[in-house]
């Protein structure tokens, strides 16, 4: 039943395009921009307050941070979709154990963060603002976290950023946009009109919104780890990056899925912030 659920809903807004595909748009949009989950649970809570936490307000959200104080360089953590700052955890440990500094913040509409809505664009502006306060040297972005460190990096060219990582990353809007309606099964109405919808919101086609094109006008030197077996963002995701972000080291995975967490990827993350 729960492959239908996509299907049952994607056919009411069908249905609702038929008398405002405007409406219809619209609520496809909000569907595709609110997460389920994410917010943090009682034993993510107990590890994360081992950090010193703050906020950090954007327009009218409060961002929250989490510091792991430490005396090199200042590392950023950016999670995913429906996730939050605890996703990180064993690479924390990792990353303490050699005295980074190290930050994290939950995105928009996750963990502690405020907000219902989420977008890699909002999430771009969060990551700048806690960038900029904290003076990070390197961001470590997984999945849309990784979209959205790109989207920022490109847009502000924070010279204190002299790395970028990105796990099982998305190359493109399009892409991820394309695999929600096919999930959905939302008709050419819906399509067409939700296209209208991000040019008039975004002033932009949704094919602009490629973080694997943006990564040719990126200078600091990247890592691209993306796994043969992600079923969330394919393999040829990190291919696009590979093509494209000249100045980084492209490696692939084999089993780990899109999560990502191993003692080898941490391995490889420890590997090239020593370099």
């Amino acid at each position: 039943m729960k492959n239908y659920i996509p299907k049952i809903i994607g056919s009411t807004i069908n249905l609702t395009s038929y008398f405002s595909s405007r409406f219809a748009a619209k609520l496809a949009i909000d569907l595709f921009s609110t997460p389920r989950k994410g917010k943090i649970q009682t034993e993510e809570s107990k590890y994360l307050e081992s950090a010193s936490q703050g906020h950090i307000n954007f327009e009218s959200l409060s961002i929250k941070t989490y510091h792991w104080k430490g005396d090199k360089e200042t590392i950023l953590l950016a999670h995913g979709w429906e996730s939050n700052s605890f996703r990180w955890k064993d690479l924390i440990e990792e990353l303490k154990t050699q005295n980074f500094n190290i930050i994290a913040l939950d995105a928009p509409a996750h963990g502690a963060s405020g907000g219902k809505l989420f977008n890699a664009l909002l999430y771009s502006e969060c990551i700048n603002i806690v960038a900029n306060k904290y003076n990070a040297n390197t961001i470590i972005g997984h999945s849309v976290g990784g979209m959205a460190t790109v989207f920022f990096q490109h847009k502000y060219q924070l010279k204190s950023i002299k790395k970028l990582i990105l796990l099982g990353a998305p190359a493109d809007f399009v892409g991820v946009f394309n695999r929600y309606e096919n999930m959905m099964g939302y008709n050419t109405r819906v399509s067409k009109a939700l296209e209208n919808h991000i040019v008039k919101h975004f002033n932009h086609l949704p094919e602009y919104f490629s973080p694997a094109v943006f990564s040719k006008e990126l200078k600091a030197k990247g890592l691209i780890i993306h796994d043969k077996k992600d079923k969330i963002i394919p393999y040829n995701d990190g291919l696009k990056f590979k093509q494209n972000y000249n100045n980084a080291t492209f490696i692939t995975t084999k089993g780990f899925g899109h999560s990502l967490k191993s003692e080898l990827v941490y391995q490889h993350i420890l590997d090239f912030l020593n370099e």
